[in-house]
């Protein structure tokens, strides 16, 4: 194993995790601002894969062009999801906890069930887009130009999602809701609105993430079951609730599985991240910056 072949492994495994994190950072967005795993959370990465899919195949959009509207289409179907579905789950008397995972882990099963029925179990792809197949050399690392790309979006939807929670009036409400869910009932804030906004930004974070990956992915409806899994880990071991702490967990189960791949064969990959996973949660059980 040269030098050379491990500088190439570990910027391979950063571009995946930047990608991760922009999953990841959705995810945790609406546990810390509700409390509520969206177990339904790979399923909205499937849809957003198979909305980029039929943009291309219908219109000839390139999925580069495609993934603000995929953005857009999936703001809109995560505050729909909230306000049509969650939002009633919120009011059990009892257990609520418990009803909470299984309204979305259903919504889940019918997601999946729903794209089987439509779109066939059938994997499809998208063989020629402006960047698929092409990759640049920088000192002497092939990279990848579809993965490069969807880690410069990661970076600019993370830095947008920063500005937008800590620079503007509305960040400040989501903020304040996650703090104090009640209190801010007080002060005019209709936290369901802002529940509602957060569930949209969850959605369009996933559905940037699922745009790019359209490029290099297969699409099938049980695509979005393995990046989940990788999700949860991945804000489990940043921190629940902490946005930032997602996007940098990404950043190193993308590097922990490109080393993993290095030493173990290809398919045992996911053993150093779940291994790492297990390590933190024994050292650190709040995650690396988690504050609960």
């Amino acid at each position: 194993m040269t030098t050379a072949t491990i500088i190439q492994s570990l910027a391979s495994g950063l571009l995946m995790g930047l990608l991760y994190g922009l999953v990841a950072v959705g995810l945790a967005l609406i546990f810390g601002l509700m409390d509520v795993t969206n177990f339904a959370h790979g399923e909205f990465l499937m849809l957003a894969m198979y909305i980029t899919f039929f943009l291309f195949a219908f219109f000839a959009i390139d999925p580069l062009l495609a993934a603000p509207l995929v953005g857009a289409a999936m703001f809109v179907f995560g505050a729909v999801v909230y306000l049509l579905v969650v939002r009633f789950a919120m009011r059990a008397k009892a257990n609520i906890g418990m009803v909470q995972i299984f309204t979305t882990f259903g919504l889940a099963i019918l997601m999946r069930g729903l794209a089987q029925y439509f779109f066939t179990p059938d994997y499809r792809s998208i063989n020629v887009s402006w960047l698929g197949g092409k990759t640049i050399e920088i000192g002497g690392v092939f990279l990848p130009v579809p993965q490069l790309v969807g880690a410069l979006v990661s970076l600019a939807a993370f830095g947008a999602l920063y500005f937008f929670i800590k620079k503007t009036d509305f960040g400040r409400a989501l903020e304040a809701t996650r703090e104090d869910a009640g209190a801010v009932a007080l002060v005019g804030i209709d936290k369901n609105k802002v529940f509602a906004l957060g569930w949209g930004l969850g959605g369009a974070l996933v559905g940037l993430a699922g745009a790019v990956m359209a490029m290099f992915f297969y699409i099938y409806p049980d695509v979005g079951a393995s990046f989940a899994l990788i999700a949860y880990v991945t804000v489990a071991l940043g921190g629940f609730g902490s946005v930032f702490g997602a996007f940098a967990g990404g950043i190193i189960v993308g590097l922990v599985e490109a080393t993993t791949a290095m030493i173990l064969p290809p398919s045992l990959k996911s053993i150093g991240i779940y291994a790492v996973y297990l390590l933190v949660v024994f050292i650190r059980p709040r995650g690396l910056f988690g504050s609960i």
